[in-house]
């Protein structure tokens, strides 16, 4: 069994952006967007308190949405670290809430069984010898740009944060780190070092491609990563490199438009965008990392949970159709998707069509068809009139009181599983 398999079974995934930049609520961007200084940001640090967080409440609404791991940030671009570290004082321990945040976090992930990921950024725009570039809160300052700033300086430090995050916790499963642009990718962070390091701590880690490189390259660097990760948007296709073999991935969406808590955005994603997300996602070999961003209590906004709640509900009825899943060699359906494991092939039917279910090319191919959520039997027909260019189709009767508007998902027993 290799590192990666559990990734490729699980499937779905929660991502959490959290830190103090949850205070001014307009996202965790909100230093860099409005070029605040530290005199004006560092008075959320002196300010975070969040009395109400609790990890196991997190972890809860993870596991009853159906998904098997979370990805948290330990540290985001601000530079703010929710983990305590020997390198800084800029961490959750020197602020009033004086705790380990991500100690609790992973306490409580081990207690539900679910795996766990750090998020670490690159960037860092506390540290004074991050260089002043085009993200840079300081941009528009010209002092900043003369000043000494010894890069070296910063990488030390980076490294060391690194592995202090995998030295500290425990058995890590996933590292998530974010993000290399221009001048700033790959070797300009020491990566082949780094990911060695990473590998020694952490032989099982997965690793994902922000580092720099190309897993999709005929020869992609040791550093490119064990995965790609694709951003508020699902690939056309399924993901292959030089060779066609595929190449495991993960979209990462937000469920409104913000990662980091905004107060004002109020345009979340409904529970049936999100299910047939995923569903996308697993019919082309791919997971799905959904984000919540909690507030600066330490709480996950309320419209969250409740979307998060309604893919439970239909996760605990359909979750055979995910999880072990992967694409199906067969046409896309004009009504929705398919996915498979083994012999099992899943239609998920997201448009009711006038009348049957046409499955294309599937005639002598399956040995019974059931409704997933609860089991009851649908009839296969064939050729239900007279006309010989259906001769390669069976159809669907899916009587009108079965019908789930998120997704209808029907187990196909194959009679062989497909070539």
């Amino acid at each position: 069994m290799g590192k990666i398999d559990w990734f490729s079974h699980a499937r779905f995934g929660m991502f959490i952006h959290w830190g103090i930049y949850a205070i001014p609520a307009r996202g965790e961007w909100v230093k860099s967007v409005e070029c605040l200084g530290d005199e004006v940001y560092d008075q959320y640090f002196r300010e975070f308190n969040p009395v109400r967080y609790n990890p196991r409440e997190w972890v809860r609404v993870a596991k009853e949405a159906g998904q098997k791991y979370i990805v948290i940030t330990t540290k985001h671009h601000d530079g703010f670290c929710l983990f305590d570290s020997a390198l800084t004082t800029y961490t959750a321990l020197h602020t009033p809430v004086r705790k380990d945040l991500i100690r609790e976090f992973v306490e409580a992930c081990r207690e539900e069984g679910l795996r766990i990921g750090f998020y670490y950024s690159l960037l860092d725009w506390h540290h004074p010898h991050y260089p002043v570039d085009e993200f840079h809160p300081q941009r528009n300052k010209e002092t900043q740009h003369t000043e000494s700033r010894d890069f070296s300086q910063y990488l030390t430090y980076l490294h060391g944060q690194v592995q202090e995050l995998l030295t500290n916790y425990g058995k890590i499963d996933i590292l998530w780190l974010d993000f290399s642009y221009g001048a700033l990718s790959g070797e300009a962070w020491r990566a082949t070092e780094l990911v060695r390091m990473i590998r020694k701590l952490q032989p099982d880690i997965l690793l994902n491609n922000r580092l720099g490189g190309d897993l999709r390259d005929e020869n992609p660097p040791e550093y490119a990563g064990d995965f790609l990760t694709p951003e508020q948007i699902i690939p056309p296709e399924a993901v292959t490199n030089a060779k066609g073999q595929p190449i495991p991935w993960e979209a990462c969406i937000t469920l409104n438009n913000h990662w980091g808590y905004c107060a004002s955005d109020k345009a979340y994603k409904s529970p049936k965008q999100i299910i047939r997300a995923l569903v996308e996602c697993v019919s082309k070999n791919g997971n799905l990392l959904v984000n919540v961003g909690p507030n600066a209590w330490g709480e996950f906004p309320e419209e969250a949970v409740n979307i998060l709640k309604e893919v439970g509900r239909w996760m605990q009825k359909n979750g055979e159709s995910i999880y072990g899943c992967g694409a199906a060699n067969l046409p896309k359906p004009e009504w929705g998707r398919y996915t498979q494991k083994g012999n099992k092939l899943y239609a998920h039917i997201f448009e009711k069509p006038i009348g049957y279910v046409p499955l294309r090319d599937l005639a002598g191919k399956v040995r019974k068809a059931r409704l997933l959520a609860d089991g009851s039997e649908i009839r296969l027909l064939q050729k239900p009139w007279n006309a010989r260019e259906y001769e390669h189709y069976l159809f669907l009767e899916i009587p009108e009181n079965l019908w789930d508007e998120n997704d209808t998902v029907v187990e196909l027993e194959l009679e062989e599983p497909l070539s």
